[in-house]
């Protein structure tokens, strides 16, 4: 028995109903794993011949190394040897393509992989193969390749605002276990999935329509996704409409037996199956599927907050921030003095924020407001333009004319580099809060405090200011439970963006 709620066609975006068109035969991430695996192979080539004429100019048959090889073979071997690398890292699996940070981090591991290996092959066989030849090629063909993954994604991101490049998926479970995938798919056209349509068990459908339009429409489901009642609809529900995905939410509800029984029914039909586990803020590499006792037990590891992975953290922290500091030294001389020249006060403004498990420090500004804007803040109180815990406004009347071109572009968290480099904050992490918002907070939002607060994070490149006090909360727990270094470049090459563009910022 079915019951639909409201339908949605099966090839057609959500906005505006432009259809994606592929080659006969292909569904779209296989043809899009087509088109990137043909960009790889173009750079890879060029990379390696770039190098073999910077190297060693036009004579392909010049004998190199100890067994004296024709260059043109060695370079034909490392092509062969890179794609291959590429293809072993999976680099080009579909369902990691357009995925961000996971994506780049396997195409990393398959460059460095390589070369790593062709270093230790030319030592101990004493081959003498040109260093040189290598030198070239491995920056210039890895940032080629993560470039090119970049463009790519971009269409992918662009296109999936438009309705386009997404999974149809069908979800199965009850209401209630359904409704925080479906709500996060929804709002995230960027993860990459269209919900099709929802399966429920029977009771926890209501006899008519009506009824089950106001049931999902109190979890926030949006009524134009088709319910079918009974989960033994889930396969001719992917049939209707055309879903290559199913997610399962309510694996205790379903049954082993049952889970069996449809995994069965989709064996051939090109269709994945999910587990939905409900641990909607913890990422991939802290989830490993192990069997123990004959069972598939999925583990989760605990948030990675010491040890090495801190270790690194800090060294990056502190070398990129010195880095940073050095590039950026004229630009801060003349934001000082800008500054001096127009308005009476101190160049710098140093706030008390609440670091890593709640220890107090001070944090650099460049100042942006007028020297006793702290004092005029009580009577600005009834103009706020931020959250319910933040206090932000779009006009403040405290910001000078400086001021709101360094707050504009960000120019004015500057001088939080020296803060990184004494270790009381991070390049990515938290948004430092003040002492009051931090007696504020429960049991959940304090575990934002187990890491060091940064400069920028998810909540800078996702809206910044726009953002609701939920949503901060949200992002920041997120990266303090799923932090990695791959995770933190992407954000700081997001922040580079939004800063430019200067969305959010007042």
């Amino acid at each position: 028995m079915s019951v639909p709620v409201g339908r949605l066609p099966t090839n057609a975006a959500v906005d505006g109903g432009a259809e994606v068109h592929v080659a006969s035969g292909l569904t779209w991430p296989n043809w899009y794993a087509a088109r990137v695996n043909r960009s790889d192979l173009s750079i890879v080539v060029a990379a390696v011949i770039s190098g073999q004429l910077i190297r060693f100019g036009t004579d392909l048959s010049r004998p190199i190394g100890a067994i004296e090889c024709p260059a043109i073979v060695v370079s034909v071997l490392l092509i062969l040897a890179w794609c291959a690398a590429l293809r072993v890292a999976q680099a080009s699996d579909p369902r990691v393509l357009g995925s961000g940070a996971n994506e780049y981090a396997r195409v990393l591991r398959a460059c460095f992989g390589l070369f790593g290996a062709w270093a230790i092959v030319d030592l101990v066989l004493n081959l003498s193969v040109a260093r040189g030849f290598v030198a070239i090629i491995l920056p210039l063909g890895t940032t080629a390749l993560l470039a090119s993954r970049w463009l790519w994604r971009r269409r992918i991101v662009h296109g999936r605002a438009r309705g386009r490049f997404l999974r149809p998926m069908v979800v199965v479970g009850s209401v209630a276990s359904a409704a925080p995938l479906i709500n996060r798919l929804t709002k995230n056209p960027a993860l990459g999935y269209r919900v099709v349509g929802l399966c429920v068990p029977v009771n926890d459908a209501r006899p008519h329509r009506d009824a089950i339009a106001e049931h999902i429409g109190r979890h926030g489901i949006d009524a134009k996704v088709p319910v079918m009642v009974g989960l033994g609809e889930a396969a001719n529900a992917i049939a209707e409409y055309g879903a290559n995905t199913v997610a399962l939410t309510s694996t205790e509800i379903l049954g082993h037996a049952a889970m069996r029984e449809l995994s069965w029914q989709l064996e051939g039909k090109n269709v994945d199956m999910l587990v939905a586990p409900g641990l909607l803020d913890v990422a991939g590499p802290r989830i490993t599927m192990r069997p123990e006792a004959g069972l598939p037990l999925l583990h989760v590891d605990k948030p990675r907050y010491q040890g090495a992975t801190k270790l690194l953290k800090t060294t990056f922290d502190k070398v990129a921030a010195t880095l940073l500091i050095v590039m950026l030294a004229p630009v801060m001389v003349a934001c000082a003095i800008a500054i001096k020249l127009d308005s009476r006060g101190p160049i710098f403004y140093r706030a008390e924020r609440m670091g890593v498990n709640n220890e107090p420090f001070l944090m650099w500004k460049f100042r942006s407001m007028v020297q006793n804007a702290d004092t005029l803040r009580a009577g600005l109180a009834d103009q706020n333009d931020g959250n319910a815990v933040l206090f932000k406004m779009r006009d403040d009347p405290r910001v000078t004319r400086v001021g709101r071109f360094l707050r504009r572009y960000s120019l004015d968290e500057l001088p939080q580099l020296f803060n990184v480099i004494d270790g009381s904050m991070s390049l990515v992490g938290p948004r430092p809060p003040l002492r009051d918002e931090v007696e504020s907070y429960d049991a959940t939002v304090v575990r934002r405090m187990l890491v060091r607060p940064g400069m920028t994070g998810l909540w800078q490149v996702s809206g910044r200011s726009d953002l609701t006090w939920e949503d901060s909360v949200q992002l920041d727990l997120s990266y303090v439970e799923n932090w990695s270094l791959a995770a933190d470049l992407v954000i700081l090459w997001r922040t580079a963006r939004a800063v430019i563009s200067s969305n959010g910022a007042y």
